[in-house]
């Protein structure tokens, strides 16, 4: 009996998980689906994994080509399903990006990431906020003004930061785990904390230098570099 209830429950996960794989693949959304088709844009060989969290706002969602959107991401244009004056360009994701799990973005005029972006897990992306000026109302009934968001090409963006309304990220920067973002952020340069302040900088012929502490240099490598160095350590 006891290896009867074994073989049982070994057959009963298999089928489970593969159930479970079937549905994910099934429920993804790609070129060919009907809601990749309710997008703005929607790149060949673009994939949104099942399950989403929520989207709202899909005819002013455009994605670029290639692009990986992980499961129980956000894409929300508007304040609401049935909002009807949102913009026809709220979220613009380019080619090669990859969106973390769990991610969110909400868009109310602009948030535009470019090229090969990377988030990690938990990202969240807005360009609106709420107000607190008037001491009687409701925080959460102060709409605060919309604020175009847009990160450069080439970016990281490490898991749980917080990227919030007016940010301009340039292109090859590195935004560590948890900082929470706003403002300018200049080309090649690594911020973290809370507020986000830059750690590192790069300059030609010296490397990744520290703010703080300028005889702190890591060296710079390129991918080239990188896979020959790689190459003589196996």
């Amino acid at each position: 009996m006891p290896v009867k209830r074994h073989l049982a429950r070994r057959l009963t996960n298999r089928l489970v998980h593969a159930a479970h794989r079937w549905v994910t693949r099934a429920g993804a959304i790609q070129p060919g689906t009907d809601l990749a088709e309710s997008f703005g844009t929607f790149g060949e060989g673009s994939y949104i994994t099942f399950p989403m969290a929520t989207m709202y706002g899909a005819r002013a969602i455009h994605l670029g080509r290639d692009t990986l959107i992980g499961r129980h991401c956000s894409l929300l244009v508007g304040y609401a399903p049935d909002d009807p004056e949102i913009p026809e360009r709220g979220i613009v994701i380019g080619d090669r990006c990859v969106i973390g799990a769990g991610s969110t973005l909400t868009a109310h005029e602009s948030i535009t990431l470019g090229d090969d972006v990377w988030f990690g897990q938990d990202v969240f992306v807005s360009d609106a906020s709420h107000g607190y000026q008037d001491p009687e109302t409701p925080i959460g009934r102060q709409l605060g003004s919309h604020q175009p968001i847009t990160i450069g090409s080439g970016t990281w963006v490490g898991h749980g930061a917080v990227i919030l309304p007016g940010s301009r990220i340039g292109r090859h920067v590195v935004v560590g785990a948890g900082s929470v973002v706003r403002g300018t952020v200049p080309d090649h340069s690594v911020v973290a904390g809370v507020p986000a302040r830059a750690v590192r900088r790069f300059e030609a012929g010296l490397g990744w230098v520290a703010v703080d502490d300028p005889s702190d240099v890591r060296p710079a490598w390129t991918a080239a570099e990188v896979a020959a160095m790689l190459a003589g350590e196996a």
